[in-house]
């Protein structure tokens, strides 16, 4: 099995939008994985399923992917390694998208510990593990340790080249939390609601800055990351910002196409 030419067919198919050929793709190898009792192949291709069922929102196909992805794991006897940190990740935000984000934290607790043990401060999959571990955290209300992930998060991130993009999506996470707080009766009164829209809009101009730094490459990451955040700067009520956005985005997609690098 060549697993590296299947996922750039595969990210090719989800690039231009063919899921149903991805479906295929995926279905086929895993069958032949099984067939030939490629456990390891096996586990890749679960994790890719994960991501894509996730995206399409077909719940009962993602979370039988992430059984079966933790499954493997023990079976190959993996539970300390690296992949199996990122494959606790994925079933983990499986479980979140899905509205299980309890069953998924203990999921991360895992990653966790792994990834401090095995990467280095500046390896930016830390930030990732953080970022998604703190969504999950604002789920089930644990607001103080959904922001101490998002510190982390942020802490990581300044050591990662162009980590100013995965900042940018952190400050917009922390406004959430404290969105979320100044809603809930045990918090509301933990600030006057002048300094609630202090703490909510500082963040939300941190994270515009972030977009702003001359040395982040205009690129399809950075178009990727700004489809992503507008929804947030628009709830925040910076409409600018999010023209502004939209109009560099669209620069970008047209620049891509032109140069043969977006299909």
């Amino acid at each position: 099995m060549d697993l590296s030419r299947i996922l750039s067919k595969l990210d090719y198919m989800v690039e231009t939008k063919d899921f149903e050929g991805a479906k295929e793709l995926l279905s086929y190898w895993l069958a032949d994985a099984k067939s030939q009792g490629n456990l390891r192949g096996e586990l890749s291709l679960y994790n890719e399923s994960m991501g894509l069922y996730r995206k399409l929102g077909e719940k009962d196909i993602a979370v039988n992917c992430a059984e079966n992805a933790l499954s493997l794991v023990k079976k190959l006897e993996m539970e300390g390694s690296i992949t199996a940190a990122t494959t606790y990740i994925n079933s983990a935000t499986v479980y979140k998208a899905f509205g299980l984000a309890e069953k998924g934290i203990p999921l991360f607790e895992q990653a966790k510990d792994i990834y401090e043990k095995e990467l280095k401060e500046d390896d930016g999959r830390l930030g990732g593990l953080y970022n998604n571990m703190g969504l999950a955290l604002l789920d089930v209300g644990r607001y103080e340790d959904a922001l101490e992930s998002y510190r982390k998060a942020l802490e990581t991130m300044k050591k990662v080249p162009n980590g100013a993009l995965e900042s940018a999506i952190t400050y917009l996470n922390k406004a959430d939390v404290y969105d979320a707080m100044r809603s809930d009766e045990e918090h509301e009164n933990d600030y006057s609601p002048e300094e609630w829209e202090e703490r909510i809009a500082d963040l939300v101009n941190k994270a515009a800055a972030c977009f702003e730094e001359e040395s982040l490459p205009r690129n399809g990451y950075y178009a990727f990351v700004a489809e992503k955040c507008i929804p947030s700067f628009e709830y925040y009520g910076h409409f600018m910002t999010g023209v502004t956005l939209k109009e560099r985005v669209s620069a970008i997609i047209e620049a891509e196409r032109e140069s043969g690098t977006r299909l």
